[in-house]
């Protein structure tokens, strides 16, 4: 970045807010930076690093505040009744006010003054808010100036035709149902609740990014749209303005550092700027240029420039070793990443300093992960700047309506949450690390299928660029199922790892897995008291053990299987969770970090290795299975489950016929395997909630779980039976009852000890010939 630039981003040019501040309450758990905060001028660091203009003010810091359970109509040249520091949320300790989860007072009226700096004379005035929680209506001197709804995507008002040239009064009025319903209003909220408890957390109501202003020129640049072209090592770029720019022209240039690369000039459609042997940016190289655009009139004198950055890569998606597989610059980069929700103790949706928010992020990177899952949702513009400059791809998720069943949002909530999803991809353009969007989760505020399908689909369209994860989780919990489009497969699986088989136009993702708790007194938090576990361990010795084991069974999943990502629960705890890598207060490290970064390691290690061959069966034969490590035990069924027993000459013919199978072409995939029963027949060995069974049926879930794969036994010899809907997963013995299983530990059926063993069979002469 240039120097000038620097100086913005750090805050070195920011105005002072007001020096005063409510005192900060006491919070149920402080983090390193809960007392570097500064109240009377909190956040002062610019709130825009994309787009950098050199004059600006920041607002944040006290305003005076009145609540209100009634829709009351706001005051003008009145003192408020209390005091709060803005942009933490109310209900927040770090806000002064720290009310209640449950408080019904659901309006919120915010009150501040301010003074234009003489130098801005003769400019239009821009008042900027990152973003408020949920419908905000703004006055100022009594004049209404900008209203918008939605609590995750910025907004901003033209406020020149209201200033008075001296003291202005500013007035926000703010509605904020959450999870309440009131007024039938169905909202974007996230975890949101105000009946916090398990996955679902404290609110956070009003403002909560950073609020200030800026001088423009009457004519100016509004916002950049840019987009590296990889293949001719241009950068697309489109130019939007505000005011008249009737004969006006756009100059765009590229810097590596402060020394110009490459410049264009263009109008108001795409244009290419080259960029000369252009560095890729990268996970493991992620090198940024700066772009500097000037608003020239028709006389090509400059009236307006801003200063950006961006980093030249591509993402596509590619057919690697007969798997596809998504790619970053023509390479398969598999995306390993932890769930990052975003909460704080102290400052709940708003990370107590800047420094904070990108020491989440830093802890990401230093734990070699690759990518960051952004769960339920979105930051400010500054913690991705931090995911740019550190070089890690990042999943955004868009922010859901109710995750409860019983209640849908309406066709004028549906048009509205959609209008932010597409807010929040147009804001996020600029991005390198941001590769991937999800509009749903787990089915939380999904109406019908074809919605989901239709939402994908126009998604995708808007920014064609990114990867397209229509569903994360769509096997699970209240969603309505596969919508059968995007560019991958996201299933959920805890404790897992387990993974859906990529198909030819989709690759395999694992949205969500792991979640293994560790309590930690003194440094976790609980609303209500409580603490959720998918499992609980009791020592970081043991936690540190059984996320090797997890990271393990992916790496096996990604080399043999078809998995191309996993996200783990998660980065820190949070209210009533306990499975993070570190606390919710960030003061304890759970797990031994270098054993995990070392697993890390192993994980993108696997991406490069070659998969276990293939082997080949003959169709239409009779085989019987031996158990290699076993060798007098034999595969069988026996009241309609699959197990091991010894199988000799002597043995009865109920058994030799119960331990024989026809190998037929494979019901879900002729290139793989179906095993039938010699003895019921149009019986063929299944998986079913993991236990192997046999079993009739048509439909396609039936034919995917009767159809096995044949690959080289994971001990160098034999066969190993691999399930085809779940590609890494291999049928595998454990005392005498045979599983699908993965080796990834939890049910001791899944203990990784003997795993590669157990799951190897010899194929020998059949006993029932």
């Amino acid at each position: 970045m240039t120097t000038a630039v620097l100086c913005v981003l750090s805050g070195l040019v920011a105005t002072a807010a007001p020096a005063q501040a409510a005192p900060i309450k006491t919070p149920p758990l402080t983090t390193p930076w809960t007392s570097q905060v500064n109240p009377a001028n909190p956040l002062p660091e610019y709130p825009r690093p994309q787009m950098v203009r050199p004059d600006w003010q920041n607002l944040n810091g006290e305003w005076q505040l009145r609540q209100s359970a009634t829709d009351d109509a706001p005051q003008f040249g009145v003192n408020l009744p209390e005091r709060v520091n803005v942009p933490y949320p109310v209900e927040s300790a770090l806000s002064g006010v720290m009310r209640p989860a449950d408080d019904n007072r659901h309006y919120l009226f915010y009150r501040r003054t301010f003074t234009v700096p003489t130098g801005w004379n003769g400019r239009r005035i821009q008042l900027h808010f990152g973003a408020v929680d949920w419908e905000s209506t703004v006055w100022v001197n009594g004049r209404q100036v900008a209203t918008h709804r939605g609590g995750y995507d910025r907004f901003e008002a033209d406020i020149t035709p209201a200033l008075n040239g001296g003291t202005n009064e500013l007035v926000v009025k703010v509605w904020d149902p959450t999870d309440t319903e009131q007024n039938g209003m169905v909202q974007a909220l996230g975890k949101q609740t105000t009946t916090p408890s398990g996955i679902f957390y404290t609110p956070s109501s009003g403002i909560w990014q950073t609020v200030w202003m800026e001088p423009t020129p009457t004519s100016s640049i509004y916002s950049v749209d840019y987009y590296p072209n990889l293949s001719n090592n241009t950068l697309r770029v489109r130019v939007f303005t505000r005011g008249n720019v009737s004969g006006h022209s756009v100059f765009a240039e590229a810097l590596n550092g402060a020394t110009v690369v490459g410049s264009a000039s263009g109008g108001f459609t795409d244009f290419s700027v080259p960029v000369p042997n252009a560095r890729r940016w990268s996970p493991s190289d992620p090198f940024l240029y700066n772009l500097r655009v000037s608003l020239r009139n028709a006389s090509g004198a400059t009236v307006d420039q801003t200063t950006h950055y961006f980093g030249m890569r591509e993402v596509g998606t590619a057919t690697i070793n007969g798997v596809r597989r998504p790619t970053l610059n023509g390479q398969f980069v598999p995306h390993i990443g932890p769930l990052d929700q975003g909460f704080w103790p102290d400052g709940l949706y708003t990370a107590p300093t800047d420094a904070a928010l990108a020491s989440d992020l830093q802890k990401i990177k230093d734990l070699g992960f690759t990518m960051v899952r952004k769960h339920i949702k979105v930051e400010p513009a500054r913690w991705y700047y931090w995911a740019d400059r550190l070089g890690l791809l990042v999943w955004q998720d868009v922010p859901s309506m109710t995750a409860d069943a019983g209640i849908n949002a309406n066709a004028a909530q549906q048009a509205q949450w959609e209008t932010e999803a597409r807010e929040i991809i147009d804001e996020h353009r600029f991005s390198p690390a941001v590769v991937l969007y999800t509009p749903y989760n787990e089915g939380w505020g999904e109406t019908s299928l074809a919605t989901t399908t239709r939402v994908g689909n126009e998604l995708k369209a808007y920014d064609p660029t990114r990867y397209m994860n229509v569903h994360s989780g769509y096997n699970c919990c209240q969603s309505l199922g596969d919508p059968g489009n995007g560019d991958l497969l996201d299933h959920h699986h805890y404790t897992g790892p387990d993974a859906p088989r990529a198909t030819s136009s989709r690759w395999s993702a694992l949205g969500e897995f792991g979640g293994t708790s560790l309590q930690t007194p003194g440094h976790q938090y609980s609303p209500n008291g409580q603490f959720g576990a998918y499992e609980q361990v009791g020592s970081p010795a043991a936690l540190t053990d059984r996320y090797v084991q997890l990271a393990n069974s992916a790496a096996q999943l990604i080399r043999n299987g078809t998995l191309s990502a996993t996200v783990y629960t998660e980065i820190t705890d949070l209210e009533g969770e306990v499975n993070g890598f570190y606390t919710y207060d960030r003061q304890v490290a759970k797990m031994d970090l270098a054993r995990v970064r070392a697993a890390h390691q192993g994980m993108l290690a696997a991406a490069g290795q070659t998969p276990l061959p293939r082997v080949g069966l003959a169709v239409n034969t009779r085989i019987s299975l031996q158990a290699q490590n076993v060798p007098g035990r034999y595969l069988r069924h026996q009241n309609s489950l699959l197990r091991t027993d010894p199988v000799t000459a002597s043995s009865d013919a109920l058994s030799k016929n119960d331990a024989t199978f026809w190998v037929r072409p494979g019901l879900a995939d002729s290139s793989c395997y179906s095993l039938e029963a010699v003895n019921v027949p149009g019986n063929y060995l299944r998986h079913s909630d993991s236990r192997i069974r046999i079993g009739s049926g048509s439909d396609a879930l039936f034919r995917a779980d009767a159809t096995w794969c044949a690959r080289q036994g994971l001990t160098g010899s034999g066969v190993a039976l691999e399930s085809y809907n779940y590609a890494g997963s291999y049928m595998r013995h454990y005392n005498a009852e045979v599983w699908r299983s993965q080796g990834s530990g939890g049910p001791a059926w899944n203990t990784p000890s003997l795993f590669p063993n157990d799951s190897v069979w010899n194929v020998v002469a059949p006993w029932a010939p």
